[in-house]
């Protein structure tokens, strides 16, 4: 994490930590931040963004009092880039709008931040990297999950739908749909043997 005690002579940096601080929740931690260089916010007060453990906060005081925040959770950051410079980078932020492990999320916020200090964008950067690798594993896991449970013949009622309900069957309780199915995660290589030997198991014992 970022060192406050290397920039005590910046003068309104310190206010602006002990704001970041004060947005923290209980339980949550300070991971990283970075700051504006000043020749970057001539015309406005520095931005200030953090890391935390559970989201991605930005800071910005007001010229004349207060401040305003926004922050993203892991769970919805899609993407992360870094442009770096000699003394400086740029940080994009890209999220989902989604919750829910953003399984099909579509709409898309875009956060850019110019002139960061370089080692502090850098570590803001790999903080990000890592929590997106996480939440990524995660949603992989959850739709693995799903495909799982259908592949292994649960259904999803549609005998209400305002279908024959001949169609209804047909259309969800197809043996051979369910083990092409299960033989293409098994050739992605999403399930072992094992698991495509149970779950055609299964599919041949409802027959």
């Amino acid at each position: 994490m970022n060192d406050p005690s290397a920039d005590a002579n910046d003068s309104g940096l310190g206010g602006a930590l002990a704001t970041l601080q004060g947005l923290l929740t209980t339980g949550e931690t300070l991971e990283a931040w970075a700051v504006q260089r000043r020749i970057y916010a001539l015309t406005h007060r520095r931005a200030l963004i953090a890391a935390t453990s559970g989201r991605f906060i930005s800071l910005k005081r007001r010229l004349i009092g207060g401040y305003d925040s926004a922050d993203i959770r892991w769970q919805d950051l899609k993407e992360t880039r870094i442009s770096a410079g000699i003394i400086a980078a740029d940080l994009i932020v890209i999220a989902q709008t989604s919750s829910d492990l953003n399984i099909g999320a579509e709409v898309n916020r875009v956060w850019s931040f110019e002139g960061l200090r370089k080692d502090q964008a850098q570590a803001m950067y790999r903080i990000c990297q890592q929590h997106d690798q996480v939440w990524r594993e995660k949603r992989r896991v959850r739709e693995l999950e799903e495909l799982r449970a259908k592949s292994g013949g649960v259904q999803i009622s549609g005998g209400q739908s305002g279908y024959g309900s001949s169609d209804a069957a047909g259309s969800e309780s197809d043996p051979a749909r369910r083990l092409r199915q299960a033989r293409e995660m098994l050739d992605a290589k999403l399930i072992s043997d094992s698991e495509f030997e149970s779950i055609k198991a299964k599919i041949v014992s409802g027959l």
